[in-house]
């Protein structure tokens, strides 16, 4: 059975480090292909300490060129969703992402610099967040992030392709949300409860949450009544000066990241938007996909790796 990568259900890591590239115009992807490869030989270290999480992922275009036969179906670049004067989700759709997290900022920083340097002159750092648990896995707003999130064997079965191209990997959307706390903290507690669906202190679900409440957008049923899940990595990140959320969550389709960006971004035809949207606002956004190991192994192995 094909395997995911090990860093996509890696929890309980306090340090994030997410990086987005753009490839340059007539880039040889063999020499991508190495640079990815040098990137991940960075990630495995040559200690059981130094080793760090490392989840590797592919835009549309990247992904078609380097393995045409692993495409997975429905695979579709992130476009903007809502429309102005409400909210709207932007896209910057870029080509290869990386994610690391573990135990060692210091790790984490000696993979993001391999990264640049492995790939210079064959693409661009689009972006490039540092992310780290606040508290006891809350967001900047005080509110606990991920409640609802499966346990870990329960999100391999959501989140990971199970046959046909694509197999063992997972769709993976990103965004990087500001968040205006000057505003959300100027509301007292019950107003913040009503912007979010649940309690602040324990993260109770609201039982008469409004109906722009985030939960009640962000929880939708598919049409025989079941609740659409996601399988969600978020972090906050930030300074002083600007902070808020990158949003990072897997799924075996890009149809649940579809429906519920609708729902935010006042899309799906009902005449409302997410009010968390009202205290937030995206400032990027892409889809990536995260082939399994055999898949990226075939795509850029590493010397202890290759097939």
């Amino acid at each position: 059975m094909p395997q995911p990568q090990p860093a996509v259900f890696a929890e309980g890591t306090p340090s994030h480090w997410f990086l987005h590239y753009r490839l340059v115009d007539g880039a040889d992807l063999d020499a991508v292909r190495g640079a990815v490869s040098a990137v991940r030989a960075e990630a495995a270290g040559t200690t059981p300490t130094d080793a760090v999480n490392l989840a590797v992922g592919f835009g549309p275009d990247l992904l078609a060129r380097l393995a045409p036969d692993d495409v997975p179906e429905g695979f579709h670049p992130f476009t903007a969703v809502g429309s102005e004067p409400g909210p709207v989700a932007v896209a910057t759709q870029e080509d290869l992402f990386f994610w690391v997290h573990g135990n060692r900022p210091d790790r984490n920083f000696d993979l993001a610099h391999t990264a640049r340097r492995a790939l210079d002159g064959r693409a661009t750092l689009a972006r490039e967040t540092v992310g780290w648990v606040w508290h006891d896995n809350r967001d900047l707003t005080g509110f606990i992030d991920g409640t609802a999130n499966p346990p870990v064997e329960e999100a391999r079965e959501l989140a990971v392709v199970a046959d046909g191209p694509g197999a063992g990997g997972s769709f993976v959307i990103t965004q990087r949300y500001v968040h205006d706390l000057d505003a959300f903290d100027a509301l007292d507690t019950e107003a913040q409860e009503a912007v979010i669906g649940r309690s602040r202190a324990d993260s109770v679900e609201l039982e008469d949450k409004p109906a722009d409440a985030h939960i009640s957008r962000v929880e939708i049923e598919d049409d025989d009544g079941e609740e659409i899940e996601i399988y969600r990595r978020s972090v906050p990140y930030g300074t002083s000066e600007e902070h808020g959320l990158y949003f990072l969550a897997f799924s075996d389709g890009l149809g649940a990241f579809d429906a519920m960006l609708a729902r935010m971004y006042g899309a799906s035809g009902d005449g409302l938007h997410d009010r968390l949207m009202d205290f937030t606002h995206p400032v990027s956004g892409a889809y990536y996909f995260a082939p399994g190991v055999e898949v990226l192994n075939r795509i850029a192995p590493t010397p202890d790796r290759e097939d």
